[in-house]
């Protein structure tokens, strides 16, 4: 396919998502009507796609719509291409410009303030104070990509040796002890022996921090409530000899944790909601809970666009909820860490306050802060200790 082609399709998707259909099955939906698209072809459309989503309020601005021409015209400014020149209308490009898809100029502030919807920017700005705008302009650019070396089976040093024989460049971060941050060749990733041999994950380096934050010892009985895939099981459990268990409260999101331990060299007890009191109490429980995102609208920037007040409220007092049912299954003496990808001070601090107001028996031992300023994706953990 031709650049302009691509534009045509990324416009063409980006109209779906902006009816309401994931961005993910847009794109795997017109993938299986395109069967003459290459795999460059689908990886260059789905980028634009997802810059269009992490920027839709200033490239609607720039493009002067907030349709996908609109959106892709305003990508091609924002990176200082003349859109006339692609929207010309021969072979597979789009159509020329009409007059309403010229749109207007934007300072770099203005642009990354379009790029938080007009709603959460008090809530954003309150959360982050000074910090807030520099955080909404790293938001508008894509993510970085980090793995997590499985040191139970290498080392940091030894595993970037044999990623670069494979002509994968990556070099180490501060943020966590076993982060890499993958600068070329990360689209061959999951195609490596490493990888297929459980030497490394696919994980942000601030969550791979998080788990760092969370003292654990061999033979504690750890419980993470709140799984998912199970990637802050594998990274706890890759730090000491534990009795791992998991639960979610949507058991088939797990459906690939107990492989994926395996293969790390790890085992993990999957609990349902009616085993958990049976298999307790815990030295530690885990709860990466259900969150707004916003630390990580960079990697799920459709997202920020998708969250509403009435969401944001519903969320919190999930969060709460958890607490309340974590906090039981903590044995005397034990931990809970409370774990969000959220930048918002209600899904984070004030939690944990209300959680030590209304729960006796609990006091807070620490709690860490990250943001994408850091290097990696936005995230906050607090250590409670029960009495």
């Amino acid at each position: 396919m031709q650049p302009a082609a691509r534009i045509a399709a990324a416009a063409e998707i980006l109209d779906r998502v902006l009816e309401g259909e994931a961005a993910e099955k847009a794109l795997t939906s017109w993938a299986r009507g395109a069967r003459f698209a290459g795999s460059k072809d689908r990886a260059a459309i789905r980028d634009h796609v997802f810059d269009a989503l992490r920027c839709m309020g200033s490239f609607a601005v720039l493009g002067g719509a907030r349709t996908g021409r609109g959106l892709m015209a305003g990508m091609l400014r924002d990176a200082g291409q003349d859109p006339a020149e692609v929207f010309t209308g021969e072979g597979h490009a789009p159509a020329p410009l009409t007059e309403t898809e010229s749109g207007q100029g934007l300072s770099d502030d203005e642009a990354a303030w379009a790029d938080i919807p007009d709603w959460v920017r008090p809530d954003f700005e309150a959360s982050l104070g000074l910090d807030a705008l520099a955080v909404a302009k790293v938001l508008r650019a894509r993510a970085p990509v980090q793995i997590r070396v499985n040191r139970r089976l290498t080392t940091r040093g030894a595993l970037q040796a044999e990623l670069a024989d494979e002509g994968i460049t990556a070099q180490p971060m501060e943020l966590a002890r076993a982060a890499l941050e993958v600068t070329e060749g990360a689209r061959k990733l999951q195609r490596t022996a490493a990888y297929e041999d459980g030497r490394f994950e696919m994980q942000d380096a601030g969550s791979q921090a998080i788990c760092e934050a969370v003292p654990v010892a061999d033979g504690q009985r750890v419980l993470d409530y709140c799984a998912g895939g199970g990637g802050k099981s594998l990274a706890l459990g890759a730090r000491a000899e534990l009795r791992l268990h998991a639960h979610d409260a949507a058991p088939q999101r797990m459906k690939d944790l107990p492989a994926r331990a395996r293969r790390a060299g790890l085992r993990v007890t999957l609990l349902d909601s009616d085993d958990l009191a049976a298999h307790g109490p815990f030295d530690l429980v885990f709860c990466d809970v259900p969150c707004s995102g916003s630390g990580a609208w960079r990697r799920a920037p459709e997202g920020k666009w998708r969250l509403t007040r009435d969401r944001l409220e519903e969320l919190t007092a999930i969060q709460a909820q958890i607490l309340d049912s974590a906090g039981p299954l903590v044995a005397p003496g034990g931990r809970l860490s409370y774990a969000t990808c959220s930048l918002f001070v209600a899904e984070n601090a004030a939690q944990i306050r209300a959680f030590l107001e209304r729960t006796p028996g609990w006091r807070k031992d620490s709690e860490r802060r990250l943001t994408p300023l850091d290097g990696g994706d936005g995230f906050y953990v607090s250590q409670l200790l029960r009495d």
